[in-house]
C-alpha cells in the first residue's frame, strides 16, 4: 500500500521588468565668507531647482503626491565652518549643503528633467537608483512561476521515490516554514552618474532593468510505496 510522505521543497522565480521609477540623488551646496551668505545662496539654487522641476509639472514629494509623474524633496540646509573639514585652518569660509532627491515616473521626459538638473551650478548628482512598485503586476507572475517551479521539484521528488505527488499541503513566503530568506524582491540598480555622457552637470538617463525574484516554500503530500 502506497504511504503518505511530505516533501518540503523551495520555489524560485525570476524575471526581468522595466522599472517604474527612478530616484536621483544629489546635494546642492556652496562656500562663502559668511554663514548668512551660504545660507542664501544655497536657498536661492534651491528656488531656482523647484521653479525648474514646477515647470515640467513637478510637485513636492508628499503621502498624497508619492505616484505623480514628478516629484522632489529637499532636506534643511546646514552649514559648517570651513575649519571644520581642516583644523589646521584659520578663520575660513562657511560651507552650506542641503540633500535633494528627485523622483520621476513618467521616463519619456527623463532627458528635459536631466537638462532641468543640469542648470543648476551647484548641484552635484550623486547617483540614479531604478525601483519596481510592489504592486506592480509583474510580481503575480512571478510568484505563480515561483509556487509552480516547487510543484515541479514536488513532483520530481515523488518520481524519485517512485510514487506521484497527491496534493499540495501548505505555500508560504520564504522564511515562513523555518527558512532565513526573503520572499521576493526586486534588485536595485544604483547608477553612478558619473559615468554617463553628456555635458558636465547634465546627466544621461538610460533606464536599468529591474529584476524580480520571487521565493516560496511549500509542503507537499505524495503517495509513495514503501522503501524495501
Amino acid at each position: 500500500m502506497p504511504e503518505q510522505v511530505v516533501l518540503s521543497v523551495r520555489g524560485e522565480a525570476r524575471r526581468t521588468v522595466a522599472p517604474d521609477f527612478v530616484v536621483l540623488h544629489g546635494r546642492l551646496s556652496s562656500f562663502a565668507t559668511s554663514k548668512g551668505e551660504a545660507l542664501a545662496v544655497v536657498r536661492a539654487a534651491q528656488d531656482a531647482l523647484v521653479a525648474g522641476l514646477r515647470r515640467l509639472g513637478g510637485v513636492p514629494l508628499a503621502v498624497d503626491s508619492e505616484r505623480s509623474a514628478l516629484t522632489w524633496s529637499v532636506g534643511s540646509i546646514s552649514s559648517h565652518d570651513e575649519r571644520d573639514f581642516d583644523p589646521g585652518r584659520g578663520a575660513g569660509r562657511v560651507f552650506a549643503a542641503a540633500d535633494v532627491a528627485v523622483t520621476a515616473r513618467d521616463q519619456s521626459r527623463l532627458p528635459e528633467i536631466a537638462e532641468a538638473l543640469g542648470r543648476s551650478e551647484l548641484l552635484q548628482l550623486h547617483g540614479a537608483s531604478w525601483y519596481v512598485d510592489p504592486d506592480n503586476p509583474a510580481w503575480r507572475g512571478v510568484r505563480a512561476a515561483a509556487i509552480a517551479a516547487a510543484v515541479a521539484k514536488g513532483r520530481d521528488y515523488a518520481a524519485a521515490l517512485g510514487g506521484t505527488l497527491r496534493r499540495v499541503e501548505e505555500v508560504a513566503d520564504a522564511g515562513l516554514l523555518g527558512a532565513d530568506e526573503r520572499a521576493d524582491f526586486a534588485r536595485a540598480e544604483a547608477v553612478s552618474l558619473t559615468a554617463f555622457g553628456g555635458s558636465p552637470g547634465t546627466p544621461t538617463l538610460d533606464p536599468v532593468p529591474q529584476e524580480l525574484h520571487a521565493v516560496i516554500e511549500a509542503r507537499l503530500i505524495a503517495d509513495v510505496p514503501p522503501l524495501d
